[in-house]
Protein backbone atom coordinates (compact mmCIF):
# COMPACT_ATOMS: atom_id res chain seq x y z
CA UNK A 1 0.00 0.00 0.00
CA UNK A 2 1.72 3.75 -0.90
CA UNK A 3 1.89 6.06 1.62
CA UNK A 4 0.62 9.62 1.73
CA UNK A 5 3.86 12.08 1.12
CA UNK A 6 3.57 15.23 2.43
CA UNK A 7 5.35 18.11 0.42
CA UNK A 8 3.98 22.04 1.24
CA UNK A 9 1.02 22.18 2.19
CA UNK A 10 -1.01 19.55 0.16
CA UNK A 11 -1.03 15.61 0.77
CA UNK A 12 -2.09 13.44 -2.15
CA UNK A 13 -2.12 9.63 -1.67
CA UNK A 14 0.81 8.65 -4.23
CA UNK A 15 1.46 11.96 -5.28
CA UNK A 16 2.79 14.95 -4.01
CA UNK A 17 1.18 18.44 -5.09
CA UNK A 18 3.71 21.75 -4.04
CA UNK A 19 2.30 24.47 -2.15
CA UNK A 20 1.81 27.74 -3.65
CA UNK A 21 4.02 30.46 -2.37
CA UNK A 22 2.83 33.96 -0.88
CA UNK A 23 4.63 35.63 -3.63
CA UNK A 24 2.96 33.22 -6.25
CA UNK A 25 -0.51 33.61 -5.17
CA UNK A 26 0.05 37.32 -4.85
CA UNK A 27 1.05 37.82 -8.59
CA UNK A 28 -1.87 35.79 -9.53
CA UNK A 29 -4.12 37.67 -7.91
CA UNK A 30 -2.46 40.95 -9.18
CA UNK A 31 -3.38 39.49 -12.28
CA UNK A 32 -6.79 38.48 -11.85
CA UNK A 33 -7.85 42.00 -10.83
CA UNK A 34 -6.25 43.87 -13.62
CA UNK A 35 -7.62 41.29 -16.11
CA UNK A 36 -10.98 41.08 -14.57
CA UNK A 37 -11.78 44.13 -12.39
CA UNK A 38 -9.43 47.07 -14.18
CA UNK A 39 -9.77 50.38 -14.30
CA UNK A 40 -6.56 51.52 -17.16
CA UNK A 41 -8.58 50.98 -20.31
CA UNK A 42 -11.52 53.06 -19.62
CA UNK A 43 -9.71 55.54 -18.07
CA UNK A 44 -7.32 55.31 -21.35
CA UNK A 45 -10.91 55.56 -23.16
CA UNK A 46 -11.84 58.96 -21.70
CA UNK A 47 -8.10 60.10 -21.67
CA UNK A 48 -7.96 59.59 -25.66
CA UNK A 49 -11.53 59.77 -26.91
CA UNK A 50 -12.65 62.43 -24.12
CA UNK A 51 -9.79 64.69 -23.91
CA UNK A 52 -7.60 63.71 -26.74
CA UNK A 53 -4.10 64.82 -27.34
CA UNK A 54 -2.43 66.47 -24.48
CA UNK A 55 0.70 68.79 -25.60
CA UNK A 56 2.42 70.54 -22.71
CA UNK A 57 0.62 74.14 -22.01
CA UNK A 58 -2.37 73.06 -24.09
CA UNK A 59 -6.11 72.98 -22.88
CA UNK A 60 -6.13 69.67 -23.16
CA UNK A 61 -3.27 68.89 -20.82
CA UNK A 62 -5.17 71.13 -18.53
CA UNK A 63 -8.25 68.69 -18.52
CA UNK A 64 -6.03 65.81 -18.41
CA UNK A 65 -4.23 66.95 -15.18
CA UNK A 66 -8.08 67.29 -13.10
CA UNK A 67 -9.80 63.87 -14.55
CA UNK A 68 -6.68 61.99 -13.45
CA UNK A 69 -6.43 63.68 -9.94
CA UNK A 70 -9.99 63.03 -9.61
CA UNK A 71 -9.89 59.33 -10.54
CA UNK A 72 -6.64 59.20 -8.34
CA UNK A 73 -8.70 60.79 -5.41
CA UNK A 74 -11.92 58.38 -6.32
CA UNK A 75 -9.70 55.32 -5.61
CA UNK A 76 -9.11 56.72 -1.75
CA UNK A 77 -5.32 57.03 -1.71
CA UNK A 78 -3.46 58.34 1.07
CA UNK A 79 -2.75 61.66 -0.53
CA UNK A 80 -3.60 63.13 -3.76
CA UNK A 81 -2.28 66.91 -5.03
CA UNK A 82 -0.45 68.36 -8.08
CA UNK A 83 3.34 69.91 -8.43
CA UNK A 84 3.31 73.25 -10.19
CA UNK A 85 5.94 72.86 -13.53
CA UNK A 86 6.45 75.57 -15.41
CA UNK A 87 6.09 74.08 -19.26
CA UNK A 88 6.57 75.03 -22.91
CA UNK A 89 3.61 76.05 -25.38
CA UNK A 90 4.34 75.26 -28.61
CA UNK A 91 1.42 75.61 -31.22
CA UNK A 92 1.34 73.48 -34.81
CA UNK A 93 -1.26 75.90 -36.01
CA UNK A 94 -2.62 75.52 -39.55
CA UNK A 95 -2.41 71.86 -40.79
CA UNK A 96 1.12 71.81 -42.93
CA UNK A 97 1.77 71.57 -47.05
CA UNK A 98 3.99 70.03 -48.92
CA UNK A 99 4.99 69.24 -52.64
CA UNK A 100 7.60 67.99 -54.40
CA UNK A 101 8.15 70.30 -58.15
CA UNK A 102 8.87 68.33 -60.55
CA UNK A 103 9.79 70.39 -63.80
CA UNK A 104 5.98 71.50 -63.96
CA UNK A 105 4.51 68.89 -61.90
CA UNK A 106 3.41 69.23 -58.41
CA UNK A 107 3.15 66.16 -56.43
CA UNK A 108 1.79 66.33 -52.86
CA UNK A 109 3.48 64.36 -49.76
CA UNK A 110 2.43 64.57 -46.12
CA UNK A 111 4.73 66.37 -43.66
CA UNK A 112 4.42 67.45 -40.19
CA UNK A 113 6.38 70.38 -38.38
CA UNK A 114 8.72 68.94 -35.80
CA UNK A 115 8.33 70.17 -31.94
CA UNK A 116 9.75 73.81 -31.18
CA UNK A 117 10.02 74.54 -34.96
CA UNK A 118 9.70 77.81 -36.04
CA UNK A 119 7.36 78.86 -39.38
CA UNK A 120 8.06 78.78 -43.24
CA UNK A 121 7.63 82.10 -44.38
CA UNK A 122 3.55 83.16 -44.76
CA UNK A 123 3.09 82.00 -48.22
CA UNK A 124 6.04 79.01 -47.57
CA UNK A 125 8.88 77.80 -48.95
CA UNK A 126 10.78 76.82 -52.07
CA UNK A 127 14.15 76.02 -52.50
CA UNK A 128 16.32 72.75 -53.74
CA UNK A 129 16.96 70.05 -52.60
CA UNK A 130 20.01 67.73 -50.90
CA UNK A 131 19.65 64.54 -49.56
CA UNK A 132 21.89 62.99 -46.92
CA UNK A 133 22.08 60.35 -44.34
CA UNK A 134 23.03 61.85 -41.37
CA UNK A 135 24.18 64.84 -39.79
CA UNK A 136 28.12 64.14 -40.38
CA UNK A 137 26.77 63.71 -44.30
CA UNK A 138 26.86 67.95 -44.78
CA UNK A 139 30.10 68.19 -44.28
CA UNK A 140 30.42 66.41 -48.12
CA UNK A 141 28.41 69.48 -49.36
CA UNK A 142 29.71 71.85 -47.45
CA UNK A 143 28.62 75.50 -49.38
CA UNK A 144 26.64 74.00 -51.74
CA UNK A 145 23.93 73.35 -48.95
CA UNK A 146 23.74 77.05 -48.82
CA UNK A 147 19.73 78.11 -49.62
CA UNK A 148 18.94 74.60 -50.13
CA UNK A 149 16.40 72.11 -47.91
CA UNK A 150 18.59 69.42 -46.67
CA UNK A 151 16.69 66.49 -46.72
CA UNK A 152 17.83 63.94 -43.70
CA UNK A 153 16.57 60.31 -45.59
CA UNK A 154 18.69 57.96 -42.85
CA UNK A 155 16.07 54.78 -42.07
CA UNK A 156 16.03 53.17 -39.16
CA UNK A 157 18.02 49.92 -38.95
CA UNK A 158 15.31 47.34 -39.75
CA UNK A 159 17.80 44.28 -38.46
CA UNK A 160 17.71 45.29 -35.25
CA UNK A 161 15.56 42.74 -33.25
CA UNK A 162 14.97 45.76 -29.63
CA UNK A 163 13.17 48.44 -32.24
CA UNK A 164 14.38 51.21 -29.63
CA UNK A 165 17.70 50.46 -30.91
CA UNK A 166 16.70 51.69 -34.83
CA UNK A 167 15.31 54.55 -33.48
CA UNK A 168 18.46 55.22 -31.23
CA UNK A 169 20.48 55.12 -34.48
CA UNK A 170 18.60 57.62 -36.59
CA UNK A 171 16.86 59.92 -34.26
CA UNK A 172 20.10 62.38 -34.20
CA UNK A 173 19.10 63.70 -37.79
CA UNK A 174 15.15 64.63 -36.18
CA UNK A 175 16.61 65.96 -32.92
CA UNK A 176 19.52 68.60 -34.02
CA UNK A 177 19.01 68.57 -37.80
CA UNK A 178 17.85 71.68 -38.61
CA UNK A 179 20.36 73.11 -35.99
CA UNK A 180 23.11 71.52 -37.77
CA UNK A 181 22.11 72.45 -41.14
CA UNK A 182 21.59 75.90 -40.18
CA UNK A 183 25.23 76.49 -39.82
CA UNK A 184 25.50 75.62 -43.58
CA UNK A 185 23.68 78.09 -44.83
CA UNK A 186 20.41 75.84 -45.51
CA UNK A 187 17.29 77.61 -45.15
CA UNK A 188 15.07 74.63 -43.98
CA UNK A 189 14.83 70.96 -43.16
CA UNK A 190 12.89 67.76 -44.22
CA UNK A 191 13.47 64.54 -42.00
CA UNK A 192 11.80 61.05 -42.85
CA UNK A 193 10.07 59.93 -40.53
CA UNK A 194 11.20 57.45 -37.31
CA UNK A 195 9.10 54.84 -38.69
CA UNK A 196 10.03 50.87 -39.58
CA UNK A 197 7.19 50.58 -42.36
CA UNK A 198 6.13 52.52 -45.32
CA UNK A 199 3.05 54.49 -44.51
CA UNK A 200 1.57 58.09 -45.56
CA UNK A 201 1.91 59.08 -41.63
CA UNK A 202 4.07 61.91 -40.95
CA UNK A 203 5.81 61.14 -37.19
CA UNK A 204 6.40 64.61 -35.31
CA UNK A 205 8.69 64.72 -32.41
CA UNK A 206 11.15 67.37 -30.37
CA UNK A 207 14.13 69.05 -32.05
CA UNK A 208 16.54 71.38 -30.59
CA UNK A 209 18.27 74.58 -32.30
CA UNK A 210 20.25 74.51 -29.47
CA UNK A 211 22.81 77.47 -29.20
CA UNK A 212 22.23 79.34 -32.05
CA UNK A 213 20.61 82.67 -32.12
CA UNK A 214 16.59 82.90 -33.15
CA UNK A 215 17.42 84.82 -36.39
CA UNK A 216 19.77 81.70 -37.13
CA UNK A 217 16.47 79.10 -36.93
CA UNK A 218 15.05 77.83 -40.18
CA UNK A 219 11.87 75.50 -40.36
CA UNK A 220 12.31 71.97 -39.90
CA UNK A 221 9.65 68.72 -40.78
CA UNK A 222 9.31 65.33 -40.73
CA UNK A 223 8.22 63.56 -44.18
CA UNK A 224 6.26 60.38 -44.08
CA UNK A 225 7.88 57.34 -45.11
CA UNK A 226 6.40 56.98 -48.06
CA UNK A 227 6.95 60.64 -48.68
CA UNK A 228 10.82 60.26 -48.30
CA UNK A 229 10.94 57.31 -50.89
CA UNK A 230 9.24 59.14 -53.02
CA UNK A 231 11.28 62.13 -52.93
CA UNK A 232 14.80 59.98 -52.63
CA UNK A 233 13.62 58.47 -56.12
CA UNK A 234 12.04 61.68 -57.57
CA UNK A 235 15.60 63.14 -56.87
CA UNK A 236 17.92 60.69 -58.21
CA UNK A 237 16.00 61.15 -62.05
CA UNK A 238 15.94 64.84 -61.65
CA UNK A 239 18.54 66.67 -58.88
CA UNK A 240 17.60 70.10 -60.12
CA UNK A 241 14.41 69.61 -58.18
CA UNK A 242 12.73 71.53 -55.83
CA UNK A 243 10.35 71.19 -52.82
CA UNK A 244 7.64 73.61 -51.34
CA UNK A 245 6.47 73.28 -47.40
CA UNK A 246 3.91 75.57 -45.49
CA UNK A 247 3.79 75.64 -41.75
CA UNK A 248 2.51 78.73 -39.23
CA UNK A 249 3.81 76.61 -36.01
CA UNK A 250 4.85 79.20 -32.81
CA UNK A 251 6.54 79.03 -30.02
CA UNK A 252 4.64 81.16 -27.02
CA UNK A 253 5.52 82.21 -23.59
CA UNK A 254 5.91 79.17 -20.98
CA UNK A 255 3.14 78.40 -18.69
CA UNK A 256 1.83 76.53 -15.52
CA UNK A 257 1.30 73.43 -15.64
CA UNK A 258 1.16 70.43 -13.04
CA UNK A 259 2.72 67.03 -12.34
CA UNK A 260 -0.40 64.47 -10.78
CA UNK A 261 0.52 62.86 -7.51
CA UNK A 262 -0.71 59.94 -5.39
CA UNK A 263 -0.27 57.77 -2.38
CA UNK A 264 -0.28 55.16 -0.61
CA UNK A 265 1.84 55.41 3.02
CA UNK A 266 4.02 52.92 3.74
CA UNK A 267 2.73 50.81 6.98
CA UNK A 268 6.35 50.12 8.14
CA UNK A 269 9.06 52.40 6.19
CA UNK A 270 6.88 55.30 5.42
CA UNK A 271 10.35 57.78 4.59
CA UNK A 272 10.88 55.10 1.63
CA UNK A 273 9.42 55.89 -1.32
CA UNK A 274 8.96 53.55 -4.60
CA UNK A 275 7.42 55.81 -7.45
CA UNK A 276 5.73 54.23 -10.29
CA UNK A 277 4.33 56.91 -13.36
CA UNK A 278 4.14 57.82 -16.73
CA UNK A 279 4.07 60.85 -18.75
CA UNK A 280 0.79 63.08 -19.18
CA UNK A 281 1.33 65.17 -21.88
CA UNK A 282 1.35 63.98 -26.05
CA UNK A 283 1.99 64.77 -29.04
CA UNK A 284 -1.01 67.25 -30.59
CA UNK A 285 -1.52 65.05 -33.99
CA UNK A 286 -3.29 62.07 -32.14
CA UNK A 287 -4.35 61.57 -28.93
CA UNK A 288 -1.12 59.55 -27.77
CA UNK A 289 -3.16 56.48 -26.30
CA UNK A 290 0.60 54.17 -26.56
CA UNK A 291 2.63 57.62 -25.80
CA UNK A 292 2.05 57.80 -22.86
CA UNK A 293 -1.77 57.42 -22.59
CA UNK A 294 -1.03 53.42 -21.82
CA UNK A 295 1.64 54.49 -19.08
CA UNK A 296 -0.66 57.03 -17.34
CA UNK A 297 -3.30 54.43 -16.78
CA UNK A 298 -0.82 51.72 -16.36
CA UNK A 299 0.55 53.60 -13.19
CA UNK A 300 -2.72 54.48 -12.14
CA UNK A 301 -3.44 50.93 -12.40
CA UNK A 302 -0.97 50.01 -9.69
CA UNK A 303 -2.49 51.73 -6.67
CA UNK A 304 -6.09 50.50 -7.29
CA UNK A 305 -4.88 46.85 -7.66
CA UNK A 306 -3.51 47.16 -3.72
CA UNK A 307 -5.88 49.12 -2.88
CA UNK A 308 -8.67 46.91 -4.25
CA UNK A 309 -6.90 43.63 -2.97
CA UNK A 310 -6.39 45.40 0.44
CA UNK A 311 -2.78 45.30 0.21
CA UNK A 312 -0.64 47.83 2.42
CA UNK A 313 2.82 48.63 1.12
CA UNK A 314 5.77 48.77 3.29
CA UNK A 315 7.24 51.24 1.82
CA UNK A 316 5.28 54.61 0.61
CA UNK A 317 4.02 54.00 -2.85
CA UNK A 318 3.66 57.06 -5.09
CA UNK A 319 2.28 57.28 -8.80
CA UNK A 320 3.63 60.41 -10.47
CA UNK A 321 2.03 61.40 -14.10
CA UNK A 322 4.79 63.45 -15.48
CA UNK A 323 3.83 66.67 -17.28
CA UNK A 324 6.04 67.83 -20.35
CA UNK A 325 8.32 64.44 -21.47
CA UNK A 326 7.63 65.23 -24.87
CA UNK A 327 9.02 68.61 -25.53
CA UNK A 328 10.42 69.45 -22.61
CA UNK A 329 11.19 66.85 -19.67
CA UNK A 330 10.24 69.81 -17.24
CA UNK A 331 7.96 67.26 -15.01
CA UNK A 332 10.34 65.02 -14.56
CA UNK A 333 13.32 67.45 -13.47
CA UNK A 334 11.03 69.26 -11.31
CA UNK A 335 9.70 66.35 -9.18
CA UNK A 336 13.24 65.15 -9.02
CA UNK A 337 14.41 68.78 -7.88
CA UNK A 338 11.38 68.87 -4.92
CA UNK A 339 12.35 65.24 -3.88
CA UNK A 340 15.72 66.38 -3.10
CA UNK A 341 14.42 69.91 -1.40
CA UNK A 342 12.11 68.01 0.71
CA UNK A 343 14.78 65.25 1.45
CA UNK A 344 12.74 62.63 0.31
CA UNK A 345 14.77 59.31 0.28
CA UNK A 346 13.45 57.42 -2.99
CA UNK A 347 14.40 53.30 -3.31
CA UNK A 348 12.75 52.64 -6.58
CA UNK A 349 11.50 53.90 -9.75
CA UNK A 350 9.56 52.28 -12.53
CA UNK A 351 8.81 54.25 -16.02
CA UNK A 352 6.17 52.83 -18.50
CA UNK A 353 7.02 54.85 -21.91
CA UNK A 354 6.86 52.42 -24.38
CA UNK A 355 3.60 51.69 -25.52
CA UNK A 356 0.73 49.65 -24.16
CA UNK A 357 1.74 46.51 -26.07
CA UNK A 358 2.40 43.11 -24.36
CA UNK A 359 4.43 43.02 -22.04
CA UNK A 360 7.74 41.56 -22.35
CA UNK A 361 10.01 42.55 -18.98
CA UNK A 362 12.36 45.57 -17.76
CA UNK A 363 15.43 47.45 -18.39
CA UNK A 364 17.31 48.07 -15.11
CA UNK A 365 19.37 50.54 -14.17
CA UNK A 366 20.96 49.02 -10.76
CA UNK A 367 23.93 48.12 -9.63
CA UNK A 368 24.44 44.05 -10.18
CA UNK A 369 23.52 43.28 -6.50
CA UNK A 370 20.13 44.13 -6.87
CA UNK A 371 20.16 43.21 -11.00
CA UNK A 372 20.59 39.98 -9.43
CA UNK A 373 17.79 39.78 -7.05
CA UNK A 374 15.46 41.30 -9.54
CA UNK A 375 16.30 38.41 -11.77
CA UNK A 376 15.72 35.83 -9.57
CA UNK A 377 12.21 36.50 -9.66
CA UNK A 378 12.50 35.11 -13.64
CA UNK A 379 10.77 32.23 -11.97
CA UNK A 380 7.08 34.11 -10.40
CA UNK A 381 6.71 35.86 -13.92
CA UNK A 382 7.41 33.59 -16.26
CA UNK A 383 3.50 31.95 -16.11
CA UNK A 384 2.80 35.56 -17.49
CA UNK A 385 5.26 35.08 -20.35
CA UNK A 386 7.71 37.82 -18.61
CA UNK A 387 11.13 36.93 -19.12
CA UNK A 388 13.39 39.79 -20.40
CA UNK A 389 14.99 41.04 -17.77
CA UNK A 390 18.21 43.53 -18.86
CA UNK A 391 20.28 46.09 -17.76
CA UNK A 392 19.71 49.79 -19.50
CA UNK A 393 17.77 52.89 -18.95
CA UNK A 394 14.92 52.77 -16.99
CA UNK A 395 12.81 56.69 -18.26
CA UNK A 396 13.19 59.85 -19.60
CA UNK A 397 10.97 61.27 -16.37
CA UNK A 398 12.76 59.02 -13.50
CA UNK A 399 16.41 59.49 -14.73
CA UNK A 400 16.78 62.73 -12.77
CA UNK A 401 16.09 61.11 -9.83
CA UNK A 402 19.15 60.24 -7.74
CA UNK A 403 18.24 59.53 -4.04
CA UNK A 404 20.89 57.90 -2.45
CA UNK A 405 21.18 54.20 -3.43
CA UNK A 406 18.07 53.98 -6.04
CA UNK A 407 16.77 51.23 -8.03
CA UNK A 408 15.26 52.37 -11.33
CA UNK A 409 13.24 50.10 -13.84
CA UNK A 410 11.40 50.96 -17.66
CA UNK A 411 8.53 48.19 -18.48
CA UNK A 412 9.58 46.52 -21.63
CA UNK A 413 6.70 45.62 -24.06
CA UNK A 414 6.68 44.03 -27.62
CA UNK A 415 8.67 46.61 -29.47
CA UNK A 416 7.79 45.69 -33.08
CA UNK A 417 4.44 47.81 -34.05
CA UNK A 418 5.62 50.73 -31.56
CA UNK A 419 7.23 52.92 -34.26
CA UNK A 420 3.82 52.11 -36.19
CA UNK A 421 2.11 54.79 -34.40
CA UNK A 422 4.83 56.58 -32.27
CA UNK A 423 4.25 60.57 -32.48
CA UNK A 424 1.68 60.17 -35.56
CA UNK A 425 -1.74 60.33 -36.81
CA UNK A 426 -2.80 56.98 -35.92
CA UNK A 427 -1.70 57.05 -32.21
CA UNK A 428 -5.29 56.53 -31.31
CA UNK A 429 -7.31 54.68 -28.69
CA UNK A 430 -8.35 52.19 -31.44
CA UNK A 431 -5.05 51.09 -31.51
CA UNK A 432 -5.32 49.62 -28.36
CA UNK A 433 -5.52 46.65 -27.13
CA UNK A 434 -7.22 46.03 -23.84
CA UNK A 435 -5.89 42.43 -22.35
CA UNK A 436 -2.07 44.14 -23.37
CA UNK A 437 -2.70 47.12 -21.71
CA UNK A 438 -3.82 45.34 -18.67
CA UNK A 439 -1.19 42.74 -18.78
CA UNK A 440 1.28 45.33 -18.60
CA UNK A 441 -0.38 47.36 -15.67
CA UNK A 442 -0.44 43.95 -13.72
CA UNK A 443 3.38 43.49 -14.65
CA UNK A 444 4.60 46.81 -12.95
CA UNK A 445 2.20 45.74 -10.00
CA UNK A 446 3.92 42.58 -9.56
CA UNK A 447 7.49 44.10 -9.95
CA UNK A 448 6.27 46.88 -7.58
CA UNK A 449 4.82 44.32 -4.77
CA UNK A 450 8.07 42.36 -5.15
CA UNK A 451 10.28 45.38 -4.79
CA UNK A 452 7.98 46.44 -1.63
CA UNK A 453 8.22 43.21 -0.02
CA UNK A 454 11.86 42.56 -0.47
CA UNK A 455 13.52 45.74 -0.48
CA UNK A 456 16.37 46.98 -2.49
CA UNK A 457 20.08 45.67 -1.41
CA UNK A 458 22.41 48.44 0.28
Amino acid sequence: MKKSVIIGAFFLSGMSVLAQTSDEKMLKDIYNSSLTNGKCYSWLEHLSNKIGARLSGSENAEKAVQYTKAQLEALGLDKVYLQEVMVPKWVRGEKETAYILDNKTKITVPIAALGGSVATPKNGLTAGVIEVQGIEDLKKWGDKIKGKIVFYNRPMDPTFIETFKSYGGCVDQRYAGAKEAAKFGAVGTIVRSMNLRLDDYPHTGAQSYGDLQPSEYIPTAAISTNGAELLSQKLKANPGLKFYFKQSCEQMEDVLSYNVVGEIKGSEHPDNIMVVGGHLDSWDLADGSHDDGAGVVQSMEALHIFKRLGYKPKNTIRVVLFMNEENGGRGGKKYAELAKTNNENHIFALESDSGGFSPRGFSIEADDANFQRISSWKNLFEPYLIHSFVKGGAGADINPLSSGKIVKAGLKPDSQRYFDYHHALNDNFDAINKRELELGAATMTSLLYLIDQNGIME
